[in-house]
């Protein structure tokens, strides 16, 4: 067995001793969210975004893979990366005082950085978020091309939310022909197309609203403290 099969071997016992497993899952439990900065342009991501094949198959964690724009004048062009989600990337360094941005890098919960080719700190953190108990109840249906969101907070917050809406490919293999990478087929996991803020939530009372959201592909509704802070809430629809 691998090092990072083993680590995932102890993560599935870890969560679901917490009760992050399967039943969880489909009950509307606290999935951990983690976030994947990488670029196909990056000779040092392919083993994060093999990280994230594992990942996205724990039922206790939402793992999303954003492509990032900067790496694409070494020679390839990565077809997924979009400015927004370097910008994002760039808004997480400047709310923790951080000078630079770097792939593969991954955020937990919206609060721990860490490069993303270092599974054991990585499964760590995904392991200690997830017995943390939620701050914010959320429930998440379709309804007709659009997403019914409603969430409440018990306490009430104290700093504003974000309420957002993630839409992502679940896999897609790419022969890179040039650049640090030539020669690579590499398969990717999760990969936004869209990350989309649609309310904005002080935390005070109930949430309850309908956003666009058509077609098939699946979704990812994120409750984050503005910031961007912790993610207080995640639900996930196939």
């Amino acid at each position: 067995m691998t090092a990072r099969r083993k680590v995932m071997a102890a993560l599935a016992v870890a969560m679901a001793a917490l009760g992050s497993g399967p039943a969880l899952a489909q009950t509307g439990g606290a999935p951990v969210v983690v976030e994947l900065f990488t670029s196909q342009g990056c000779a040092s991501c392919p083993p994060a975004d093999a990280l994230m094949a594992d990942l996205a198959a724990q039922p206790g964690v939402i793992a999303l893979a954003l492509h990032v724009d900067y790496w694409d004048y070494l020679g390839w062009e990565d077809m997924f990366a979009d400015p927004a989600f370097t910008q994002r990337q760039k808004r997480y360094a400047r709310a923790a005082g951080a000078k630079m941005i770097y792939t593969p890098q991954m955020i937990v919960a919206g609060v721990d950085r860490m490069p993303g080719n270092q599974p054991d700190e990585v499964m760590a953190r995904i392991a200690a978020h997830a017995a943390q108990a939620p701050r914010v109840a959320l429930q998440v249906t379709r309804e007709e091309g659009r997403v019914v969101i409603e969430a409440t907070a018990e306490p009430p917050l104290q700093k504003g939310a974000v309420v957002q809406l993630v839409r992502y490919r679940p896999e897609e293999t790419v022969t890179i022909t040039r650049g640090e990478n030539a020669g690579r087929e590499v398969r990717y996991h999760n990969i936004v197309t869209e990350w989309t803020p649609v309310a904005e939530w002080p935390g005070t009372g109930p949430l309850r609203l309908a956003a666009q959201a058509d077609g098939p592909a699946p979704l990812v509704v994120i409750v984050q403290e503005a910031g961007p802070g912790p993610v207080l809430a995640a639900a996930r629809l196939d």
